[in-house]
């Protein structure tokens, strides 16, 4: 007997609510506005792409040859190892997928014998400075559009130095 007056006080309980619900719809009739949200005027090419526009990468980079003083060579050819597979640290090391490393720092773009550079990096010229490799390493299909470098880059500012330094140390 306990237990029907439980489940009656149950039910009564949720009639009472639905009829106090449909009776307050009926007595209040709520204004909606055509739209609930406010508007956000965003770009034909989306936010990301305007950014891209204004902000020139390479022109807000630090500067690295202060980060060259403190740059560790141990995780300069710990980083090189990643670029092994396509080229070489040696001196007279042959070039493999792409051109050998040895005396990189300071050698004129497009220059070692026997590679085939892509057009754009000869025609983009110059010599590989600490600055220009800096450039280079953060993005290199960004910095020389059209070169055939397929990597993606490294982000972190003090491994490009590390990389940097330890290239540096590879020549006479």
């Amino acid at each position: 007997m306990e237990t029907n007056k439980i489940l009656g006080a149950i039910i009564l309980a949720l009639l009472l609510a639905a009829v106090f619900s449909k009776v307050a719809d009926m007595a209040i009739h709520p204004e909606f506005p055509d739209e609930l949200a406010y508007k956000i005027e965003v770009p034909e090419g989306g936010i990301s792409s305007e950014i891209k526009e204004e902000v020139n990468i390479f022109e807000v980079l630090p500067e690295i040859t202060p980060m060259l003083a403190s740059a560790s060579m141990e995780n300069g050819e710990k980083i090189f190892k990643k670029c092994a597979s396509c080229h070489t640290q040696v001196k007279g090391g042959e070039n493999k997928v792409g051109p050998a490393m040895w005396g990189i720092v300071n050698r004129s773009k497009g220059s070692m014998e026997g590679f085939a550079y892509s057009g754009a990096l000869v025609e983009f010229g110059g010599d590989w400075n600490v600055e220009e490799l800096n450039k280079f390493l953060l993005k290199p299909k960004k910095y020389i559009v059209g070169t055939k470098m397929n990597y993606n880059g490294i982000k972190k500012d003090q491994d490009r130095a590390d990389l940097i330094k330890w290239l540096s140390s590879l020549s006479d």
